[in-house]
């Protein structure tokens, strides 16, 4: 909003001046050219302050002593790449800057070099999947919808409505449901994953009008990810789900290939997807989880003092990143809100229309799929 106020006055200022239209005196137009250097460096001024402001929110929670505890005396020269698809200023980059590459490039004296690449820079997630086990990638960030598409079981983590709360889904990834999840990881794929993070509860955004009821979403084009529950739950509402990748995703609402998406909050506004559309509302109908992941076959075949020093980096690092997306899931709805996107929260009583319709429908399906026993090892967590 500041970034905007300010190229509005630095508009109407030159606007004004060129509005006076004649030949004038030198001194006259020697102080039209100082306003409107001072406009402009007005304006420059403010949209740093804004972009500065937009970092230290991200930068909110990520101090601390992040140091490690295990000794490394292993010399081996290595390289670790991590690929992502969120931004600079998300807070799973933030985390893996402050906790997984400083502290691993210090205490290893330099022998560990660790770059990480932002949106998508190594591909999509489905990509970084066939990398990682072909040996061209040593880590990534994986979520559980692309995971589903390797794993069909995965689909279960993003079943609508599975989970209640945060601490619901963070008791159940840490406890047996996760860890029958991170084995079929290890036995499937060949990858090691090294800790659960968040990416948050889910919201939808659109284009066309404000949604409060399911059938308000009738014959609206939705970008959902590549999970067939997604696909299939989203059709039941009345809307035309789109699959496509992330790193598709703002071009394709700034284009009109589609009406709106569904994504955390933290997703929606580091990765600029309110600038494209008009409405929000907070429906937090799936929860994503997304896993550290490592190549297997790199990990085991390092020295056990690296092994150690990357499992307790990935510790601190997952441990900041689930603290500022559930920070950040909260607080930016009124970024976004004063970006210009009316935000709608449902009560509890709009949001049942929503329960409803995922047991009707999308729970039936993936009971049948993938057992009613994995559904309710997960909603047990919710009590």
């Amino acid at each position: 909003m500041k970034k905007v106020l300010a190229l509005a006055l630095t508009a109407t200022m030159l606007t004004a001046l060129v509005g006076c239209g004649g030949s004038q005196p030198a001194e006259t137009t020697a102080a039209a050219a100082a306003a409107e250097t001072t406009a402009a460096a007005a304006a420059a001024e403010t949209e740093a302050a804004a972009e500065g402001e937009t970092e230290a929110a991200a930068e909110a929670g990520a101090e601390g002593d992040y140091t490690l505890k295990t000794a490394i005396t292993s010399t081996d020269k290595i390289t670790i790449r991590i690929s992502e698809d969120a931004s600079e200023i998300h807070p799973s980059h933030i985390a893996l800057e402050k906790c997984f590459k400083a502290p691993l490039e210090e205490a290893s004296g330099g022998n560990i070099t660790v770059e990480i690449y932002p949106n998508s820079m190594l591909g999509s997630l489905t990509e970084n999947v066939n990398s990682m086990q072909m040996g061209d990638l040593e880590m990534a960030y994986l979520n559980d919808s692309i995971l589903s598409g390797f794993i069909p079981e995965f689909a279960v983590v993003g079943l609508p409505y599975l989970f209640t709360s945060v601490d619901a889904v963070h008791n159940a990834m840490a406890g047996d449901f996760g860890a029958e999840l991170s084995q079929k990881i290890y036995d499937n794929l060949g990858i090691v994953n090294l800790g659960w993070c968040d990416v948050g509860f889910r919201n939808i955004t659109n284009s066309k009008k404000e949604i409060k009821t399911p059938a308000d979403l009738a014959g609206m084009k939705i970008r959902t990810m590549t999970n067939d529950l997604h696909v299939e739950y989203f059709s039941h509402l009345g809307a035309m789900p789109t699959p496509m990748a992330f790193n598709e995703l703002y071009t394709a609402l700034q284009q009109g290939t589609v009406d709106g998406q569904e994504n955390p909050t933290a997703m929606i506004f580091n990765n600029n997807l309110y600038e494209v559309q008009k409405y929000m509302t907070v429906s937090e109908h799936v929860w994503t989880s997304t896993g550290l992941m490592i190549a297997k076959n790199f990990y085991e075949g390092l020295p056990q003092d690296y092994q150690d020093a990357i499992q307790e980096a990935a510790d601190n690092t997952t441990r900041l990143q689930r603290d500022m997306i559930t920070e950040q899931n909260s607080s930016l709805l009124t970024n976004i809100e004063e970006a210009g996107v009316q935000v709608t929260v449902l009560t509890d009583e709009e949001k049942k229309a929503f329960q409803d319709a995922a047991s009707e429908s999308v729970w039936k399906t993936a009971a049948e799929k993938y057992g009613q026993e994995l559904i309710d090892k997960a909603a047990a967590y919710n009590k």
